[in-house]
């Protein structure tokens, strides 16, 4: 049939295929791969998330099934591994007062973590604090030791750029950066209530493991450092302009950390204690 209405067979299936995408349908896809370029790591949510930002009104399963038609799935994350804790100490630890808590604002609860990072030829440690109840980085270091200036210099980063209020809790593991008597008097200066996890529990912290991952996963690991002035610049970068104020975050209704707290009241009561 092709040979005698000489047509070509390409021609033909296209016919049998129905008629062109709609010009909508056309610019909707070019969004969704605009966004995965953007952001590897998004899955379906995260990308119908961003496209109703955008003004788009699109349900999330035609989302997903045109990333698979496209084959835009999101990077693999690797498996995530935490070695930084030694909580082989004699100093004091202090119970876990987060695990009641029941969060209505920011500044409540602050989350402290450590983790390692590869460069070419050396490791390097981060430490970070976030806000429990917003998940925005608000103190972060990163140097060349574990040592407890590591952990001082990130919980001044925190207290220079927030607000202490009455009953403020800070979290962490039991290692020896959290409990040496310099990072625990300099809670207590600022009135701040200490809390520590439970010996080789890391759900307890599981908010601060979830942003390493995250960061591990969207900007360690598909960067290549020179040194720690380029690490510091570009995880800073990430830090500072890209987590705390465009990533979407799913436990914030799909907003970055940054807007969410814009969004809040300007001052929230206290948190709850659950079963008080």
């Amino acid at each position: 049939m092709c040979e005698l209405t000489k047509v070509s067979q390409a021609g033909y299936y296209r016919f049998l295929g129905g008629a062109s995408p709609e010009p909508e349908g056309i610019e909707l896809r070019h969004q969704i791969q605009q966004i995965a370029l953007q952001w590897p790591a998004y899955g379906s949510r995260r990308i119908a998330a961003e496209l109703r930002r955008r003004g788009w009104r699109v349900n999330r399963k035609r989302v997903q099934r045109l990333m698979r038609e496209d084959n835009l799935l999101c990077l693999r994350k690797r498996r995530f591994v935490v070695a930084t804790t030694d909580s082989e100490h004699d100093m004091p630890v202090y119970p876990n007062r987060a695990a009641s808590m029941t969060l209505n604002g920011c500044d409540q609860l602050w989350l402290a973590d450590i983790t390692y990072i590869r460069l070419l030829c050396e490791f390097v440690y981060l430490a970070v604090i976030l806000d429990a109840y917003s998940r925005r980085v608000i103190g972060w270091a990163l140097e060349r030791t574990l040592e407890e200036r590591l952990s001082l210099a990130a919980l001044q980063m925190a207290l220079s750029q927030r607000q202490v209020r009455h009953g403020l809790v800070h979290h962490s593991d039991r290692g020896v950066q959290y409990a040496s008597r310099d990072y625990t008097d300099a809670l207590r200066a600022h009135g701040i209530v200490i809390s520590m996890s439970r010996r080789g529990n890391p759900y307890d912290n599981a908010a601060c493991e979830s942003f390493m991952k995250t960061l591990k996963c969207e900007e360690v690991y598909r960067s290549e450092y020179r040194d720690l002035e380029d690490a510091r610049t570009r995880i800073g970068t990430f830090l500072e302009h890209i987590y705390n104020q465009q990533r979407l975050h799913s436990a914030l209704q799909y907003r970055p950390p940054a807007e969410f707290e814009r969004l809040q009241p300007a001052l929230a009561p206290a948190a709850v204690q659950r079963g008080a």
